[in-house]
């Protein structure tokens, strides 16, 4: 196994119902270590770049629409295997199907926005996180230690 860094964002949904707390404590239970974490809104532009792959889509102002609706949580997470670890950790995208026990199972929306109103992004490759670390933190803003 290899330590990675991941991107993990708390959407709005978890920042509205006040559990970040809990979910980050999730990932520290598991060793993982943050090596950056910031609260900021996010513009247009940076929303079309994040989501390039469906910009395009009739859905897509909606997905804007809710990433607006509240700050959210930029996390740098550093831990062996960590990108498949926090996929497991996160459950199914959606939360209607994650089961309990997984962060979406226990945390995420139960209705037609299950998919969405899902409690966090994360990037699901090396390749997606260094990109994602890249576009949600300057440089200077993970620390090594």
């Amino acid at each position: 196994m290899t330590s990675e860094t991941t991107l993990i964002l708390f959407k709005p949904d978890a920042v509205a119902k006040n559990i970040t707390g809990q979910v980050l404590s999730r990932f520290q239970a598991e060793g993982f270590m943050i090596r950056g974490i910031k609260m900021m809104t996010l513009s247009d532009e940076i929303l079309a770049e994040h989501y390039s792959h469906i910009a395009d889509k009739p859905f897509f102002p909606a997905v804007r629409g809710f990433m607006q609706e509240t700050p959210v949580i930029a996390l740098a997470l550093e831990g062996e295997n960590i990108i498949a670890r926090v996929r497991d950790l996160l459950g199914p995208t959606d939360s209607m199907v994650a089961p309990a026990g997984t962060i979406r199972g226990d945390f995420g929306f139960k209705d037609a926005d299950a998919k969405m109103r899902n409690v966090c992004h994360a990037s699901d490759s090396v390749e997606a996180a260094q990109t994602e670390l890249k576009r949600f933190f300057k440089e200077g803003e993970i620390f090594a230690y």
